[in-house]
Formats: structure tokens, sequence, C-alpha cells
């Protein structure tokens, strides 16, 4: 792939596109299941991926919408990277307590999707 897999807004436009096709009956890809769709190689591949996740942050943060990066985990557990906290903790979007990220994430993706956190229920 070329063009779009150097170019982080490109590729966050190609990645919002893929996620915005997830439904709330399966919501999440992993990091590199997004980068085999996207048809990414190495090397780089995860770093590219949260790069263009990152700045889909920025533009959903500044737009005021729910964070579409939300629906990428990590393959190694069932939450985003530890990445998608800290720059969510950096745009004001999660409280800066850890033991709160679930919580925030959670709510974050019934969001994306436009039902209510469970928890609020």
């Amino acid at each position: 792939m070329t063009g779009a897999a150097d170019d982080p807004p490109a590729l966050a436009g190609e990645v919002r596109a893929l996620l915005s096709r997830r439904t709330p009956a399966d919501p999440f890809l992993t990091y590199q299941a997004v980068a085999t769709a996207l048809g990414l190689t190495p090397p780089g591949t995860i770093q590219r991926v949260a790069a263009a996740l990152e700045e889909t942050m920025r533009e959903d943060v500044a737009a005021g919408r729910p964070m579409i990066a939300a629906l990428v985990i990590s393959r190694a557990g069932d939450i985003p990277r530890r990445g998608f906290f800290d720059l969510a903790v950096a745009l004001g979007r999660f409280p800066e307590d850890p033991r709160q990220h679930r919580a925030a994430w959670e709510a974050e993706c019934a969001a994306v999707f436009g039902t209510q956190a469970e928890a609020s229920s």
C-alpha cells in the first residue's frame, strides 16, 4: 500500500471508514486486524495504525464526537493499548485516575454506537 500508508491523516480516514462499519454485535478489531484490513505491511504496521488512531482521536475530540478509536483493542487484552488511554487523558476526554479508565472506555464505546453505557442503567 502506498500513499495513505505513509500519511497519518489519510490513513486515519481509512481507519475511520473501516471502524464506522463495526456494529454493537461485533464492535472490536485488534490493532493487527486493522493493519491487515488496510493492507499495511511491515515494518511498523502497528505504529502506523496507532498514529492513525491518534489522529482520529484528535479529530473526534475537536469535533465533540465519541472517539471511534475506542473500538480497537489489543490482542493481548480486551481493551486498547496504554497509548489510547494516555492520549484520551491528554485530550481531556478521560479522567487521570487509571482506575477509572475501563469505565470511561466502556462509556466511550457505548457512545460510539449511540447507546447508553450499561453502568448508567
